[in-house]
């Protein structure tokens, strides 16, 4: 599949979730239902990640560059978070550790869910 088809499916699972964000009545991300959404489409089948495998790769090749306005951001609001520090750093080194502990059991599973349905299809 070429690439603008591609960033055509990525872009339009961002539009329907910006949509589910403004009919729901909570604040919601709308970047956080587009990956529940896009999860949703991969795990049914009902979109194959041979569609989008191209594109994928390169956003995670190049993820450092995303993150440059998220950092541009905390450097604007230094003196607000520097009137904060302590519960900052407080909430950062608790949930670093636990990111980094969540992320590496759901790879741990979900590795051990690929080879048993290795083993299931060798039978």
């Amino acid at each position: 599949m070429n690439i603008m088809a591609q960033a055509a499916i990525i872009f339009g699972v961002c539009l329907v979730s910006e949509g589910v964000a403004a009919l729901i009545p909570v604040a919601f991300p709308a970047s956080v239902i587009a990956l529940l959404l896009l999860m949703l489409l991969l795990f049914t089948g009902a979109l194959k990640p041979e569609h989008i495998r191209e594109l994928s790769g390169f956003l995670v090749a190049n993820m450092a560059f995303f993150f440059l306005p998220s950092c541009v951001g905390v450097m604007e609001h230094t003196p607000a978070i520097l009137g904060q520090l302590a519960p900052f750093l407080l909430i950062s080194f608790l949930t670093t550790p636990l990111v980094y502990f969540v992320t590496a059991r759901t790879v741990q599973f979900l590795i051990r869910r690929a080879k048993g349905k290795g083993a299931e299809k060798r039978a």
